[in-house]
């Protein structure tokens, strides 16, 4: 093996040894590096069958991560899909991680903003606004604003 071979190696396992990274991500940084493409692919090619390197992983971590900030699954999907992981994986690992969207965007709604239903409409418009752009949907941000008796 070469000597330039070991340090992207070495290189490699010390960023996958932070945290998890996705095969663009950690590609992406080793380019920053400054090594070549097909010495990336090589490596990246290695860790994955030494399961050092594994998007289904990443993407289920990354995904709980994500939950427990909270955020909704439009954002997680599309952090995802950013970060190299395949549509349909990130689809995959959003349903499995078997969270009540619903749920999740009214404690964030009470959190924010208390427990009481706003009836300001100023107020309900940028209340919706902050869990759109958490990435919750029309039917969960409407859930999360109604008053008890609504649903």
């Amino acid at each position: 093996m070469k000597e330039h071979q070991t340090s992207i190696f070495d290189q490699a396992l010390s960023l996958l040894s932070h945290r998890e990274h996705s095969k663009k991500e950690l590609s992406t940084k080793l380019k920053i590096r400054g090594h070549g493409e097909e010495e990336i692919e090589s490596i990246i090619e290695r860790l994955e069958e030494m399961n050092y390197l594994n998007d289904a992983r990443f993407a289920e971590i990354f995904v709980r991560g994500r939950i427990n900030k909270p955020l909704g699954a439009n954002r997680i999907r599309q952090e995802l899909i950013q970060k190299g992981i395949s549509s349909e994986l990130a689809k995959t690992t959003i349903l499995e991680a078997g969270v009540d969207w619903f749920e999740l965007a009214k404690q964030l709604k009470k959190r924010r903003f208390g427990e009481a239903p706003s009836m300001d409409f100023k107020e309900k418009a940028k209340q919706s606004r902050y869990l759109q752009y958490r990435g919750f949907d029309f039917e969960q941000i409407k859930y999360a604003l109604s008053s008890k008796d609504e649903y």
